[in-house]
């Protein structure tokens, strides 16, 4: 606990603060970042769902009915 005090006093103002990822990239934090990966994951899984509507349209809604031919 003597050492969290010292910490305290030490640091002032910016104890219990977000630390940025990089010191160099003061705006990244380790909450944006943790935000970040969460949404570009989801973002992905709804583009994987997209291109798998894609191609069910293209292989097999399209032909069935009649709007093209496929060339195999």
């Amino acid at each position: 606990m003597g050492e969290s005090k010292r910490r305290k006093e030490v640091m002032g103002e910016k104890y219990g603060s977000p630390e940025p990822i990089a010191s160099w990239i003061p705006f990244l934090t380790k909450d944006k970042a943790e935000t970040f990966v969460k949404v570009s994951t989801q973002a992905a899984w709804y583009g994987i769902g997209a291109m798998v509507v894609i191609w069910l349209t293209i292989r097999f809604i399209g032909p069935a009915f009649g709007w093209w031919h496929l060339a195999d």
